[in-house]
């Protein structure tokens, strides 16, 4: 299907705009000037509140999601099968009910939303300290699952609203960046708790009373905090919920829309882009759902004890922080997003490469070496969050990529625990492998995206300039036309103007 068949002919001054965003009833069709100086105020008055909230609601969602680990070593109730059927459940639950929460989110005030469901998981989590049973501990995980499966879609949207384009990259790193500090934290906390003797209650509960109570202080912030929409920020005045979305106009990616629009999930299905993103999704979740079960297994069999594990298996979280943050910064600063995923892919494959040159050594520090690099490939998630965020427009196009990048990570994460299988142990060499093809084959498909948004910008120039040329329009004139359109729910691949981030 050509991406610019909808648009190259049409008569671009007759667009209709009555079923446009939230934000035209604001800020209209003509933009407004703001200074740059008044701009980078308004930005950083932002960056205050919606960056330490978006980041506190994701490290405590990946402590909540990883609470499992931590308690199988704290005298968890249910163990063997039972306990991997008690662990897909979360990925059961985060399934089924992804597309409802977002488009029940698309109904609703953003923040709200949101922090009611981090109150929800919450408490229960402080269930799972009363539960005694498998039924019961695999229903408490699902509901977990429903629970959290708003939250990565939530997040991007309210970024995208927020935030330029060529800002949008860091301010999800900032966020995604909290995945890494849980590995740390975690770890230390796992490595504290492990000289508790349980006398009082078994250690494990103490993990989800923790957690619990975390979640529900984090959810009542959200619900009081969180702006939802740059049209009814509590934190702005109306100037500067005006100056907000005039900031993001040219950026043509649009604010929200509550009314649901069946033809923009019909051409997001369509759109050859989205199953590339599905396809770069599960080539790093697979790795990534195995080395999340097997990475403190894989570290203690090069020959340390359990607790030694806890604590050296905390730097791999520090590397993948770095990555984040630099890969998020350096696809803001050049303008790329699929870049940075192959940069961030080449250590993890250097790493996975000495674990399996160097399996037999006995060279202990050269496998935690190669253990720690593979925290580099981290950031490819954070990168592929931020691609949706900057180039998809029409507000239900955008929710249902988002939802299935969430639905295929999940996916991912469950396949993935089927990579290291015991009878490859200790060394599992047969996953480590699997591994580097999966993610070998994510280079070339980061290198496809990229190239198909570089060939669709320059279409799009092509069909501008005969626009003007038709319409006898100057450079004027065809800025007039974008900020009509700005806020007008129009698709990218309507929306003519809509330039594309590689």
């Amino acid at each position: 299907m050509d991406p610019e068949k909808e648009t190259s002919h049409e008569e671009i001054a007759d667009s209709p705009l009555f079923k446009g965003d939230e934000a035209l009833r604001l800020v209209g069709t003509q933009a407004q000037k703001f200074n740059e100086e008044y701009n980078r105020r308004l930005r950083n008055k932002l960056d205050k509140v919606i960056i330490p909230i978006t980041a506190a609601v994701y490290f405590t969602q990946f402590l909540d999601k990883t609470s499992l680990n931590y308690a199988s070593i704290m005298g968890f109730p249910v163990t063997g099968q039972d306990y991997n059927l008690v662990s897909m459940a979360f990925y059961l639950g985060f399934i089924v009910w992804e597309f409802p929460t977002v488009y029940i989110a698309q109904k609703l005030r953003l923040g709200k939303y949101l922090g009611v469901n981090v109150i929800i998981w919450g408490i229960v989590l402080l269930c799972h300290a009363f539960a005694n049973s498998f039924h019961a501990f695999f229903a408490l995980r699902f509901i977990l699952g429903m629970c959290e499966s708003c939250v990565s879609p939530i997040l991007i949207s309210i970024i995208s609203m927020f935030y330029r384009k060529n800002e949008q990259g860091t301010r999800i790193a900032y966020f995604y960046a909290m995945l890494g500090f849980t590995q740390v934290f975690g770890g230390f906390v796992a490595y504290g708790i492990s000289f508790y003797n349980g006398g009082a209650m078994a250690p494990y509960k103490i993990v989800y009373y923790l957690l619990g109570g975390l979640a529900i202080l984090v959810g009542i912030i959200v619900l009081v905090c969180l702006p939802d929409s740059p049209v009814n920020a509590w934190i702005l005045t109306e100037e500067e919920r005006i100056a907000s979305l005039e900031r993001v106009r040219d950026d043509q990616g649009g604010t929200e829309n509550r009314k649901f629009k069946k033809e923009q999930v019909i051409e997001t299905l369509l759109d050859v882009r989205t199953w590339l993103i599905v396809l770069a999704t599960m080539l790093t979740d697979i790795p990534s759902g195995g080395l999340t079960n097997f990475s403190n297994i894989i570290i203690k069999n090069f020959g340390y004890t359990s607790r030694q594990t806890l604590i050296l298996a905390t730097p791999s979280g520090i590397v993948e922080v770095i990555s984040v943050v630099v890969c998020g910064y350096y696809s803001d600063k050049k303008g790329e997003r699929m870049l940075p995923v192959i940069y961030a892919t080449l250590p993890t494959l250097l790493g996975v490469a000495l674990m399996i040159g160097f399996n037999d050594s006995g060279q202990k520090g050269v496998l935690l070496f190669g253990s720690y690099l593979i925290g580099s490939f981290g950031s490819t998630l954070s990168t592929i969050y931020a691609y949706n965020a900057s180039n998809t427009s029409g507000y239900t196009k955008k929710l249902t990529l988002n939802a299935l990048t969430m639905v295929f990570f999940c996916v991912g994460n469950i396949v993935g625990t089927e990579i290291f299988q015991p009878k490859d142990a200790p060394a599992y060499i047969p996953g480590k492998a699997a591994i580097m093809v999966l993610l070998s084959a994510q280079i070339g498909v980061a290198y496809l995206l990229r190239h198909i948004n570089v060939n669709l910008n320059i279409k799009r120039a092509a069909i501008i300039e005969e626009i003007k040329r038709e319409k006898g329009w100057t450079d004027d004139d065809v800025q007039k036309e974008k900020e009509r359109r700005a806020f007008a729910d129009m698709t990218d691949k309507q929306n003519v103007f809509f330039q594309y981030v590689n």
